[in-house]
């Protein structure tokens, strides 16, 4: 019943798309270049609805059971209504963040999903108290946000947010979780559905409907499948959103930097840099796949290693992350502590 069920989710989500761009072309709710935007033309949005259809398909079909599943349908619900009124009428940035808050909220006090402890490495346990609400709001919150910041190229979101959710529903296999494996795979394939018209040359963007709402429910499984565990274990999620997490935190500290407002819009995101690097539209789209294919496979690892290897492995990575920000000019042409030392270093010894 799951793969009949997957495979229906992919032909409504390929057919519902193109019907989805006729009613955003009749309606209105199409993208309009401007100098921030990569796009030259016109372009309908609202992609994201067909995902979010071809998603309840699904759900409808197998009924996966969970405590939090209403309220991570509701919580959907607010979500994709909250993006449908973005794409058509473009909501200020402070509705879209109420819109949020009152999906992360749902899942939250009516399903209790709640980040409450984490065992730590070297014996002990952190208890958040009071403060696991507001933790468990700003990462769905967050990481609902850093989708939706990557949404900058053809078949970006979509792409990055496959590999996420392969990742994640992977995982959960080993870990004998039926509902985040069910829910991710239906998620993925009405995702891939779309892709086929969003890959460059894209026909259609998912808007804001299909960024916020993939950005809560990866945020939600990943909460289901790694929440109350090790310290070890609780990174594993920030790994496999290491793409969109990174551009986020980056895009932040660019705009302490530079004292700008932190919703002021740039085009200093990842695949900003690499176009101006030289890359191609779709040269960028593939690398920055596989960079989020890196992040994926470097969680399973992380996932399979011992306290020492792990933490170990974790430093890598964040130098990994700051090295590669520096070399592309995340932040700015002038923020490079890292490869400043390295070069100090190498010069100090080339005089030696």
């Amino acid at each position: 019943m799951l793969y009949l069920t997957l495979i229906i989710c992919f032909v409504v989500s390929v057919l519902l798309t193109p019907i989805i761009k006729k009613i955003a072309l009749l309606i209105g709710a199409t993208d309009q270049p401007n100098q921030r935007k990569v796009h030259q033309s016109i372009m309908p949005r609202l992609g994201g609805l067909a995902i979010f259809i071809s998603f309840i398909v699904g759900i409808v079909l197998l009924r996966p059971e969970n405590q939090a599943s209403i309220a991570i349908l509701i919580g959907s619900f607010i979500i994709i209504v909250t993006g449908l009124l973005d794409d058509m009428i473009e909501l200020s940035a402070r509705y879209k963040l109420i819109g949020q808050i009152a999906a992360a909220c749902s899942v939250i006090f009516l399903g209790d999903l709640k980040v409450v402890f984490i065992n730590l490495p070297f014996g002990g346990v952190l208890e958040f108290g009071f403060l696991s609400i507001p933790l468990t709001l700003l990462w769905i919150v967050g990481i609902t946000n850093a989708i939706n910041l990557i949404d900058g190229l053809d078949g970006l979101a979509a792409g990055v947010s496959s590999i996420a959710l392969i990742t994640i529903s992977g995982m959960a296999i080993l870990q004998g979780n039926i509902y985040v494996v069910t829910v991710g795979l239906i998620v993925l394939t009405s995702t891939l559905g779309f892709l086929i018209y969003n890959f460059h040359p894209a026909s259609i963007f998912m808007g804001d409907t299909g960024a916020l709402f993939l950005g809560f429910i990866i945020s939600v499984l990943s909460l289901l499948g790694f929440k109350n565990v090790t310290f070890i274990s609780f990174v594993i999620p920030v790994i496999i959103l290491g793409v969109p997490i990174s551009d986020t935190f980056f895009a932040i500290l660019r705009r302490i930097i530079h004292k700008k407002p932190l919703g002021a819009p740039d085009k200093q995101h990842l695949h900003h840099c690499m176009l101006r690097m030289g890359y191609s539209h779709r040269q960028t789209v593939l690398l920055i796949y596989a960079m989020s294919a890196f992040f994926g496979l470097v969680a399973v690892i992380y996932s399979q290693a011992r306290i020492g290897g792990a933490l170990f492995l974790i430093a890598l990575i964040v130098l990994f992350i700051e090295i590669i920000a520096e070399k592309i000019g995340l932040v700015g042409r002038n923020y490079r502590p890292i490869l400043n030392i390295l070069q100090t270093l190498r010069t100090t010894t080339a005089k030696k």
